[in-house]
């Protein structure tokens, strides 16, 4: 049996619908049920919805054998796990931004708002740029119209929130998509199943 953990939400209604497509399908997730683990013996797996940004968790600790991420939190958490492969989904970018016309003055720590604080760390580290992190949880576009903050660090999808608060993207640090992911011990285990499991999503493509 896998133990497959998949992100709450369209995300992980896709990846499903991807597995489905190769032969583990499972009825019961299908239903609308409260129920929060589902298996089917048949097609040898076990399912669970979790929060996205939890996924990278569960499988690190072996409470999945395999899950679904973001290279997002991939890269913001840096959990001690396997990158099987790129799903394709799920694509986005993270950037910078800032209002329109924005010129960085070098001459005092760049003021930073963003939701991935390590990411936006190592990429000015690699810049030798000084900056000063704001940690912020919500709608972080706001930052800059206020003053609060001289850029953004976010994940850009269209664009469009963006340029309807008179921003715009300025740089762009790494694309995004869904990764499929492997606690290490697990895929050790269970190599030969992960591994078709695996080989069949990539002839998907």
């Amino acid at each position: 049996m896998i133990n497959i953990a998949l992100p709450k939400g369209r995300l992980g209604e896709k990846v499903y619908n991807k597995l489905k497509a190769i032969g583990y399908g499972c009825p019961s997730i299908e239903e609308n049920s409260r129920k929060l683990i589902f298996e089917n013996e048949e097609n040898g797996v076990r399912y669970f919805w979790a929060k996205p940004s939890d996924v990278a968790i569960y499988v690190e600790r072996g409470a999945a054998d395999i899950g679904v991420a973001g290279k997002d939190i991939l890269l913001e958490y840096q959990p001690d796990v396997y990158e099987l492969s790129d799903l394709d989904i799920g694509k986005c970018r993270m950037c910078v931004a800032a209002k329109k016309g924005f010129e960085d003055n070098t001459e005092r720590a760049l003021r930073v708002a963003t939701k991935f604080p390590n990411i936006a760390r190592n990429y000015y580290s690699k810049l030798s740029r000084e900056i000063d992190i704001i940690k912020l949880n919500g709608s972080i576009e706001i930052a800059p119209i206020l003053n609060l903050s001289d850029v953004i660090v976010d994940i850009v999808e269209t664009g469009t929130t963006l340029l309807e608060n008179n921003l715009e993207p300025i740089e762009t640090i790494v694309p995004i998509s869904a990764r499929l992911i492997a606690n290490k011990t697990g895929y050790k285990f269970k190599y030969d199943e992960i591994s078709k499991l695996c080989q069949k999503l990539s002839e998907l493509k």
